[in-house]
């Protein structure tokens, strides 16, 4: 393949996405005009540590998405394209820590890990509290950020927190935090950076003009973080720099090709699902979940853990917001409870198959025969902010078999999803028009049906649903390289279906999704004193 010149670009050109998501890296080339010609996935563990750690390997990372690259490149049928640019879109929230020479000193703390929670404490409270949080302090974070580090202690200043007073020894050796994108660009680039974006869950910078986010003198203090030890800061559509020869020769690339800031997975993600302008949602379903839209304004919604930040178009904000499990919550029920490893040597591959398991739950009609899946299998952030909250299936009978479990995960992740959708609303002050639905939970029919229902709004299926965070970096690529506007490219994004609720479902899923509130409001003091930490 040969690299495209600036001065050359033509409409066949395309860019390499690099998105690395917690399961694991998709690569894909994306055309300039934002379609996805060629993908390969890796897949990549997570280890789950005692106390609330989530840990995963940057060298894992690193190997999977060369291996994927590779792949990739050696497809017959984009032999003739040309690269314009590089771009990385990763899961976020989360810290490398790396020395002088940009080597890790241990694992990633990725966004599931919360064991940095009691120092969050101890930096955010004060003498009078709200919501647990000082009122100095709270309004400070607020005036400044926008929001303020969640109480769960899974933000990168908790992941720090943790390392300055548990890992002593790797906080003294770290030159400097890492997002995931970040610690990807420097492998890419010899480069230290991190974008307007992806610094935001650090709790450090003024965000008040958009356009020229920086680090604040007095939230480093509040915090006790170390400026030194924080990358240069750079807007999303930035150039940081040419591929190194060496990342190149491991990617299979040419030297030279221009690296671009790129983004997390949420900010991609809404570019990639085609809803870029203002009030246009996106919900994506995958090992989380989110709902969120582009809005022209900052605000901030303490009460449920929402606020709207620096998205990754110059100028624009976008509400932030995430539930911890929602796809993770299927996978869970395939891998631990109906086809466990070595506990179903009757079962085959296809009938682990995810379409197997819609297949069964499409047995079962709408509302699971009372039976409701509540998905806090890793405590929540929004649109609660609960740690010790946990899942689980209510109103279960002998009647119950693999299908109804099935379609009570599909629907439970629907509810979830309503009642975040219930604080967007009110957030923005207007009811959404429709929901383009995006992840690997909208490759299935029947869970952007079941989502139609239950949230009451249409859904738009983009398609190559599980590429959206792909084509979100490819686009941003494509923008950054000077190939078109965002409103342009992301338009064209295609829609494969669209589905419409049936009302018929509407007064059964409506008491439903009231009992499903009632079951967090009645217990969360039970799971409170079962886990407390």
């Amino acid at each position: 393949m040969q690299t495209a010149r600036r001065d050359h670009r033509k409409a066949s050109d395309c860019t390499l996405a690099i998105d690395l998501g917690t399961s694991g890296p998709k690569v894909a080339l994306v055309s300039v005009k934002g379609e996805v010609l060629a993908c390969e996935i890796e897949k990549t563990p997570v280890e789950l540590l005692p106390g609330g750690g989530a840990e995963q390997a940057p060298e894992d990372w690193w190997q999977a998405i060369c291996g994927a690259a590779r792949r990739l490149l050696a497809r017959p049928e984009i032999a003739d394209r040309r690269i314009a640019g590089v771009c990385c879109t990763t899961q976020w929230s989360g810290t490398v820590a790396v020395d002088r020479n940009g080597d890790p000193l241990g694992n990633a703390i990725i966004w599931m890990d919360a064991r940095g929670a009691p120092y969050i404490r101890r930096i955010t409270s004060g003498p009078v509290r709200l919501e647990g949080f000082g009122v100095d302090k709270l309004w400070k974070w607020i005036r400044l950020t926008g929001g303020i580090p969640g109480a769960s202690g899974k933000d990168p200043i908790a992941h720090i927190l943790y390392l300055k007073h548990e890992k002593p020894d790797v906080y003294r050796a770290t030159y400097k935090f890492l997002e995931p994108k970040d610690y990807l660009n420097l492998r890419l680039t010899g480069r230290y950076a991190a974008s307007y974006d992806s610094i935001i869950l650090h709790w450090v910078t003024d965000n008040r003009r958009i356009d020229r986010i920086d680090y604040h003198d007095g939230l480093l203090k509040m915090t006790g973080l170390d400026r030194d030890t924080l990358p240069d800061l750079k807007p999303a559509v930035d150039i940081l720099g040419p591929l190194l020869p060496e990342a190149a020769a491991d990617l299979g690339l040419p030297a030279g090709l221009p690296v671009v800031m790129g983004t997390p997975d949420l900010h991609s993600a809404a570019i990639g699902s085609g809803a870029v302008r203002d009030y246009e949602a996106h919900l994506y379903i995958g090992t989380s979940s989110w709902l969120t839209c582009h809005v022209p304004f900052k605000k901030t919604d303490l009460l449920h853990n929402m606020a709207s930040i620096p998205s990754a178009i110059p100028g624009r904000y976008f509400i932030a917001n995430e539930q911890e499990t929602a796809g993770g919550c299927l996978a869970f029920l395939r891998d631990k409870i109906l086809f466990p490893p070595n506990g179903s040597p009757g079962a085959d591959e296809e009938d682990r198959s995810f379409a197997a398991l819609e297949a069964l739950a499409r047995e079962i009609p709408a509302g699971a025969q009372g039976l409701i899946f509540t998905p806090w299998l890793y405590g929540e952030r929004t649109p609660v902010e609960d740690h010790a909250v946990r899942g689980g299936f209510h109103n279960m009978s002998l009647e119950a078999d693999r299908g109804t479990l099935v379609r009570a995960v599909l629907e439970g992740v629907a509810f979830n999803a309503r009642w975040l959708m219930t604080y967007v609303e009110k957030f923005i002050k207007r009811k959404l028009a429709h929901i383009h639905m995006v992840g690997g939970g909208a490759n299935s029919d029947l869970w952007c049906q079941i989502c139609a229902d239950i949230l009451n709004r249409p859904i738009h299926q983009v398609r190559d649903p599980v590429e959206a965070n792909a084509r979100g970096a490819g686009i941003l690529a494509a923008v950054a390289l000077g190939y078109g506007r965002f409103e342009d490219i992301a338009g064209g994004v295609a829609i494969a279906n669209t589905y419409t609720p049936d009302p018929e479902h509407e007064h059964l899923y409506r008491k439903m999704f009231g009992e499903f509130l009632q079951i967090y409001r009645q217990n969360r003091r039970i799971y409170a004193r079962l886990n407390r930490q």
